[in-house]
């Protein structure tokens, strides 16, 4: 079994896929503003929790069917982890050390680990040359954003950095595993994942943080509701139909555009200065998904072009 995109997907799911990689790109920004008030765990505790519920709600009052083995919430659990809980701590910390563009673009790289496992690890899928190209291209970009960014191996931009990188290799690995549950209803994936996780991160979260004692202002506490509603509970039941739809390597190339709505709303919204460097290793990282997604792009183009052939 290959992850590329289902060639028998209509158009809509593309579009679908677009409105995922603007409510994920936004989510940069909104972590951003959040940590004004909050710290780390409690952002990730409060989006994954009242994400969870909301879709867990929506699938009773649709009576979608819960699991019923231990295997199956087992597995929810560890997807809950692989696509929740573990890549939201990882970025939200690493966004205490660098600009929220930064982290957006850096965590463009999903895709190109989605061919590294599936390829080198999984075998289900074909070596490509040109997307080994892309890892390369890409690996150039997160390159530039280091040495621009950090003074050394032990500076904490360096470790930011490296932080986002673990957690596109989580979201890529979350992408994959996240296939067994392509005939379970996305309310009951994405909700039950979701607060499995937040089962996990809510007593770090009062253990280490002690969230009842905050103050927190208005705006981020905004924030913080807009990161849980849409770029957590809209943003997980997107995921999973996709992953239905378009398979995992398909569903996770949008990220090279979700990168770039984190840049325009860093600058336009927090001010954030993208500079020489950053745009360099950006248009390299792009390249890079590119590659690495470029079956992908071809079927979207060809099938455009069909139809406008046909209408024509």
């Amino acid at each position: 079994m290959t992850h590329d995109a289902n060639d028998s997907a209509p158009i809509g799911e593309y579009a679908l896929l677009l409105v995922l990689a603007a409510l994920w790109g936004g989510s940069f920004t909104l972590i951003k503003v959040a940590l004004e008030s909050y710290p780390p765990m409690t952002i990730v505790s409060t989006r994954v929790m009242i994400g969870g519920l909301i879709l867990m709600a929506i699938a009773m009052m649709r009576r979608d069917a819960f699991p019923t083995t231990g295997r199956r919430w087992g597995e929810l659990l560890i997807q809950g982890t692989l696509q929740g809980g573990l890549p939201f701590y990882l970025i939200t910390w690493a966004e205490k050390h660098v600009d929220s563009s930064v982290a957006g673009i850096i965590n463009s790289t999903p895709p190109m680990f989605v061919f590294l496992i599936t390829v080198f690890l999984l075998r289900t899928a074909k070596f490509d040359g040109l997307k080994l190209l892309g890892i390369l291209f890409g690996m150039l970009g997160v390159g530039i954003i280091a040495v621009s960014r950090s003074e050394g191996l032990g500076d904490s931009s360096t470790l930011a950095i490296l932080a986002v990188l673990a957690a596109s290799c989580s979201y890529a690995t979350g992408a994959i595993f996240g296939r067994r549950f392509g005939q379970q209803s996305a309310f009951i994936t994405g909700g039950v994942s979701l607060f499995l996780a937040g089962l996990i991160t809510t007593p770090a979260a009062l253990l280490l943080e002690n969230p009842l004692a905050l103050s927190p202002a208005l705006t981020p506490t905004l924030a913080l509701l807009a990161l849980s509603l849409f770029s957590t509970a809209l943003a997980s039941l997107i995921f999973f139909r996709l992953l239905k739809t378009l398979g995992s390597l398909a569903t996770t190339s949008n990220a090279y555009l979700r990168a770039l709505f984190s840049m325009l709303l860093g600058a336009l919204f927090l001010g954030e200065d993208l500079g020489v460097q950053i745009l360099a290793a950006t248009l390299c990282i792009f390249m890079g998904v590119f590659l690495v997604t470029g079956q992908f792009r071809t079927r979207v183009y060809d099938r455009l072009f069909a139809k406008r052939t046909e209408n024509a």
